[in-house]
């Protein structure tokens, strides 16, 4: 069978062998010898073609965050290839070649820096004993180019495509042991690329889930009650039958929690259009939970029922706040509060999947397919064995695809309808039944002593759950800043009843929990009459690294290193502001990143927010794998986080989802995005991800712009501009 290029599946050279293993489980050369070349073995990261073309499988899935770009980019580094000749295959989920497969958590970078190079170093050393055999020249007198091994003693150099045959015949060595290259040396990490995907997104061509075609396909819309736990009465199923090109219309009774298959009735025809035509006739009728369902003002309350001292637990204690409250020179309280948030993705949850000889083939643009397989394999009683997932690029995630809820919805019907099934979800499926970010409630109180110094510090954080426990994303550790800043520190948590299912959203809990925490500090700032960000530096002290590295560490020098920065680019301090004009600065760390911002804002006289600028200072270790992709995430994550604060919640009435759709969700447009500008602070540590820790710092530092410009506290999200209002 050929390919494009007209090479035969035969001609074809794998090589990075199977086996073996390092701690994160996935293949590497650790056998001994390379895979054999034929279609039968796919468990390689690095295929040469004999025309000197390579191609380098992206195990993660891509949902917007650029890794089928960047962790190529640290194999074909390490490969020495030249990169204007690699193409990049997106691997279907395979967790016994390539172990856990995942997008969330900023991890790909990270868990992949140093064994995905290594595969690269591995493939090049192969290629390099083959030229060095065929040469009959010592290997060690052999160097390479991009896409070539050169010998200049005797001036000989070979394409590695014409090496590739021999290579795959010889012992692959061992990876640990293989020196890596001196980043001084790196030609493509490091190197702006445009993602791999661009050209066909900005062409139309299909790409994402929501584009999978089969054929036979048949299309499907599934509809669950509005009411969250809610289960099918009665629905008028002959009615659905009735509109023309429908083809199946049935009850599913569900199996689960809400992330696993909920109760509702499925619809499927012939074109979508149809489907959904006919889910409109269905009539259907909810039974209503065995618990009434909570709206927002019910839930709002009973946080302000919470006695002030009333905390389920007490999370952290150090000191003794209460006295340190009590001979403060200044006490300061405030009660903070952001709300749910829809992931809102602009492709809404679909899945293509086809059952037949008792085997299950799915297309998913999911975060996590081996969650998906394992949900699969347990609703329809499948061995996991017999469920094929390919991934399929995302039209955004942000968290929300973890869940594989709209994989098993798509199972369940393909396997009923008898042939290949494309589910798609309305926009207002997509926004009612989502996994929403927890709101939250911090209740603060602060004390400073005569010299403006933070010497008390006591936050009733109130957060969703069930019981004594958090719902999913909820919680906050007693670690968060700033904890161990602080001489005199107490958290303390409550838990309200949880109306609507919760989960990750991009930064989960660090983008609520930093608006928060920013916010009252700024408060204590200018109760102790100090510059906002000369303030944060003095809390910060002269400490380095906090805690335990890699586990609850917080290095106060790599954050006073980036607001010094964002200090010095946003001309903090030193640019004269118009009336009703100001900077806010902001500061977190999460995942993994250290993030401070200025953002600078001009407020109207009918308290209409305008941001001018952000500027953006982030420490992500000692090396920026491809400085566009980064710069991408970090000015997307910003609009990200201010879209979220100015325009976005989600509210609920009677256990159900108010808003539908973007015009009660507002996202962001094009002309209110301000420039932002994104600057890297290197430091000598393992590079980490970005795709999540630069948005926290972007609400706070909002919130405080606008305090700056008009002297008004934004202590509720979305901001309302008719608290703005000047007069």
């Amino acid at each position: 069978m050929a390919d494009g290029n007209g090479a035969s599946r035969r001609e074809v050279i794998q090589l990075a062998a199977a086996g073996g293993g390092l701690v994160l489980g996935f293949s590497l050369a650790g056998k001994g010898e390379a895979a054999p070349a034929g279609p039968s073995r796919l468990n390689t990261y690095v295929t040469v073609r004999p025309d000197g073309w390579v191609e380098v499988v992206s195990k993660n899935p891509e949902v917007g965050q650029g890794v089928k770009t960047s962790m190529p980019m640290m194999i074909a580094e390490e490969l020495d290839a030249d990169w204007a000749k690699v193409r990049t295959v997106q691997a279907d989920s395979d967790p016994a070649l390539y172990g856990r497969q995942f997008a969330g958590g900023s991890m790909s970078t990270p868990l992949h820096w140093d064994e995905l190079r290594r595969v690269g170093a591995t493939a090049r050393a192969l290629l390099v004993a083959a030229a060095a055999k065929s040469w009959g020249v010592d290997p060690a007198t052999c160097t390479t180019e991009p896409g070539r091994v050169v010998h200049a003693a005797s001036g000989r150099s070979a394409d590695y495509g014409a090496l590739a045959a021999q290579a795959s015949t010889l012992p692959a060595p061992d990876p640990r042991g293989l020196k890596l290259k001196d980043p001084k040396a790196y030609r493509i990490i490091g190197r702006p690329m445009a993602q791999v995907d661009t050209p066909a997104i900005v062409t139309g061509k299909p790409l994402f889930g929501i584009d999978v075609v089969l054929p036979g396909m048949l299309f499907a819309t599934f509809e669950k009650a509005p009411v969250f736990g809610a289960e099918v009465e009665s629905a008028d199923l002959e009615a659905a039958l009735a509109v023309k090109g429908v083809r199946r219309a049935f009850r599913v009774a569900g199996a689960g929690a809400p992330d696993a298959l909920s109760p509702g009735v499925a619809v499927v025809a012939d074109s979508w259009w149809r489907a959904r035509k006919g889910r409109e006739k269905l009539n259907i009728r909810w039974k209503a939970p065995a618990t009434p369902g909570l709206s927002s003002a019910d839930l709002e309350a009973r946080m302000e029922g919470t006695a002030r001292w009333s905390v389920d637990r007490i999370e952290r204690h150090d000191g003794d706040v209460d006295a340190a409250l009590k001979g403060a020179a200044r006490r300061i309280e405030a009660t903070y509060h952001y709300p749910y948030l829809a992931h809102a993705p602009l492709e809404p949850q679909n899945c293509t999947a086809h059952f037949r000889d008792g085997r299950m083939e799915i297309w998913a643009p999911t975060q996590n397919p081996e969650s998906g397989r394992q949900l699969v394999a347990k609703t329809l009683g499948l061995k996991p064995e017999d469920i094929t997932i390919h991934i399929v690029r995302s039209g955004g995630g942000f968290g929300r695809r973890l869940s594989n809820d709209y994989m098993v919805e798509a199972a369940w019907i393909a396997r009923e309808a008898g042939a290949p099934v494309k589910l798609l979800w309305t926009r207002e499926d997509d926004m009612r039944h989502d996994f929403y970010r927890p709101a939250g409630w911090h209740k603060f109180e602060g004390g400073l002593d005569a010299s403006g110094r933070i010497i008390a510090w006591h936050d009733h954080f109130l957060t969703p759950g069930q019981g004594v426990q958090p719902a999913r994303s909820a919680g906050m550790a007693a670690t968060e800043f700033p904890a161990r800043f602080v001489p005199n520190f107490r958290y303390g948590l409550s838990i309200l009843p949880s109306p609507a299912p919760t989960g990750p959203l991009r930064a989960p809990g660090s983008n609520g929990i930093s608006f928060a925490v920013q916010g009252f500090i700024d408060e204590l700032a200018h109760a102790a009459g100090a510059d906002p960000l000369a303030f944060r530096l003095q809390l910060l002290g002269d400490a380095g690294l906090v805690g335990t590295p890699g586990r609850d560490g917080y290095d106060a020098g790599r954050m006073r290193a980036v607001l010094k920065k964002v200090a010095e680019v946003s001309g903090w301090g030193r640019t004269k502001m118009a009336p009703r004009q100001g900077q806010g600065v902001a500061f977190h760390f999460s995942h993994l990143g250290y993030f401070a911002e200025v953002v600078q804002v001009r407020v109207a006289g009918d308290g209409q927010v305008k941001v001018e600028k952000v500027w953006v200072a982030g420490d992500v270790g000692r090396q920026i794998v491809n400085p566009s992709g980064a710069i991408n995430q970090v000015q997307g994550s910003v609009l990200d986080g201010l879209s979220e604060a100015l325009t976005q919640a989600i509210t609920l009435d009677g256990g159900a989802v108010v808003q539908g759709n973007f015009d009660g969700y507002r996202l962001m447009r094009m002309p209110e995005a301000p420039p932002v500008e994104v600057h890297f602070v290197l430091s000598d540590n393992p590079p980490t991800g970005l795709g999540e820790p630069a948005l926290p710092p972007a609400p706070p530092a909002l919130c405080n712009a606008i305090f700056a410009a008009t002297g008004k506290r934004v202590r509720r999200l979305p901001v309302d501009p008719s608290l703005l209002a000047a007069g």
